[in-house]
C-alpha cells in the first residue's frame, strides 16, 4: 500500500514538473517565468523526492531525499527572490499586461518611510 502511495506521489510529482516546464515556454517575462520554476522544483521535485522516500523507507537513500527536500523548501523560493529582485535592479522590464510593480514603488528595495 505505502508503494501505491508512493507512487502517486512522485507521478503528482511528474506532472507539477512537466507544466512547470511548460510554464517556462509559455510565459511572457522572466518573473513569471522564475514563478513557474519555483513551483515545479519547490512542489514537483519534493514530490518525487517524497515518493520515492515513501518507496524505499529509512535507508540511507530515504535519509538522503528527506534531507534534499528541506534543502529545496529552504533555497529554492530565497533562491527566486534574489534572482527576481536581480533582475529588476538590472532593469528587465514585466510583461505589459503586468499591473502591480511592488519593487518600483520602492527605492531600490528599500522601504519608503512617509512620515515627514
Amino acid at each position: 500500500m505505502i508503494d501505491v502511495i508512493g507512487l502517486i506521489f512522485i507521478t503528482v510529482g511528474l506532472i507539477f514538473d512537466f507544466f512547470g516546464c511548460l510554464g517556462l515556454i509559455r510565459l511572457p517575462d522572466v518573473y513569471n517565468r522564475l514563478q513557474a520554476s519555483t513551483k515545479c522544483v519547490t512542489l514537483g521535485t519534493c514530490g518525487i523526492l517524497f515518493g520515492t522516500f515513501l518507496i524505499i523507507g529509512f535507508t540511507a537513500a530515504g535519509i538522503k531525499a528527506l534531507l534534499c527536500i528541506i534543502f529545496l523548501i529552504l533555497t529554492a523560493p530565497v533562491a527566486a527572490h534574489a534572482i527576481a529582485r536581480g533582475a529588476h535592479r538590472s532593469g528587465v522590464n514585466l510583461c505589459k499586461d503586468s499591473i502591480i510593480d511592488k519593487y518600483a514603488q520602492d527605492k531600490e528595495g528599500e522601504s519608503v518611510n512617509e512620515t515627514t
